[in-house]
């Protein structure tokens, strides 16, 4: 009867402990659906703060590492404009250039969200496992051409206030045709803003989502937290 006593005490013992640990392992360890929802939740995040900071006055033109300059390949035609006292209008063509940019950056969060809302499993899985630009890739994958055609009307309007789009073309299209000219220019300048707008954009993004893989503070959700701090963990029983 003692021993009968004290291995149903000891199975008792044992079944609780392997329904803590379950319970323990279902609260750390992220179901499928869990995983899609936090790779969701962190590409919103990444993507509207990074489309944001980029449609305010300035966010281009006043920053040195996103101002988008007159393409390098006219360089010598802006220091000629330049020199004959047009400086006035090349700036305002730059300035125009980036409140292009500036503008069209309103019209991403849609885009993203649409994209976001189509992610899979698999996408999600790929990301969660993939490397720190992983959601960035996925998002570039899968909106750039939507971008790009969402962009081009705002940059337009701003280039045509300055007269600079019906400028460029004419004299563009005549530069390209110099026979000894060995790099065309891009004679669309709005495709070329919309290029540098959305390379801009994506850089912005990929920030936010480093952030998130690498900055436990930043993870602003429980479910950010679980899938995130998961993912940290398979990470370092892999190293090890």
């Amino acid at each position: 009867m003692k021993n009968f006593f004290i291995l149903s005490t000891v199975t008792v013992a044992t079944l609780s402990s392997c329904d803590m640990l379950t319970h323990v392992a279902q609260s750390i360890v992220p179901s499928t659906t869990e995983i899609v929802s936090g790779l969701k939740a962190a590409l919103t995040k990444g993507a509207t703060i990074g489309s944001r900071s980029l449609n305010k006055p300035g966010a281009f033109l006043n920053n040195a590492a996103l101002k988008i300059p007159m393409p390098p390949e006219v360089a010598s035609v802006e220091n000629k404009l330049r020199s004959i006292g047009l400086g006035s209008q090349v700036d305002k063509c730059v300035t125009a250039l980036n409140q292009g940019a500036e503008n069209a950056m309103g019209k991403a969060a849609p885009i993203f969200v649409s994209a976001i809302k189509n992610m899979n499993v698999s996408d999600a899985m790929g990301i969660l496992k993939g490397a720190d630009n992983a959601a960035t890739n996925y998002l570039m994958s899968n909106t750039t051409s939507s971008l790009h055609t969402a962009f081009k009307p705002e940059i337009k309007s701003s280039l045509d206030k300055v007269g600079a789009t019906k400028y460029w073309s004419t004299i563009f299209t005549t530069y390209n045709k110099i026979p000894f000219i060995k790099k065309k220019v891009e004679t669309d300048l709005g495709q070329y803003v919309t290029k540098k707008g959305t390379t801009a954009l994506f850089g912005e993004i990929a920030k936010q989502e480093k952030d998130i893989r690498t900055n436990v503070s930043s993870r602003t959700s429980d479910i950010l937290k679980k899938v995130f701090n998961y993912a940290d963990a398979q990470k370092t029983s892999y190293l090890k």
